[in-house]
Parts: structure tokens; C-alpha cells; sequence
């Protein structure tokens, strides 16, 4: 069996936290930041974690981890 294809796109945007979970940035934090309050712009810069529905995609693109 040939060995499988990492989507590169999908590699920048994930990563795998130590127990499986798949790690992502939060969204909305690039451009028109003036509107935003100071607390939204600081919730931003966490990251979060991809929902439960989405994992299974994203492991699939994903194959070997990052």
C-alpha cells in the first residue's frame, strides 16, 4: 500500500494536541480589527479546538499527524 498524501493546506491551519484532539486557530483576527473591542481582539488569539463533527475530515487530510 502506497503511502498516503498529507494536505498541506489542512496542515497549516490543524495541528494534534497530545491526546488526539485537533487544534486550530480562532477565526476573525486578521483585518478590520478597529471595530472589534479590545476583548473580542484578546479572545482571538487563543487557540481553540475544531468541533467534534469536523474531526473525523480533518484526520482523514492528516493522515500521520503534522
Amino acid at each position: 500500500m502506497p503511502k498516503l498524501k498529507t494536505n498541506k493546506a489542512a496542515s497549516k491551519r490543524y495541528a494534534y494536541t497530545a491526546k488526539g484532539k485537533v487544534k486550530r486557530t480562532s477565526a476573525n483576527s486578521r483585518h478590520r480589527l478597529a471595530t472589534k473591542t479590545k476583548r473580542q481582539k484578546m479572545s482571538r488569539r487563543s487557540s481553540a479546538y475544531a468541533d467534534k463533527t469536523c474531526e473525523a475530515g480533518v484526520k482523514k487530510l492528516l493522515p500521520y499527524g503534522n
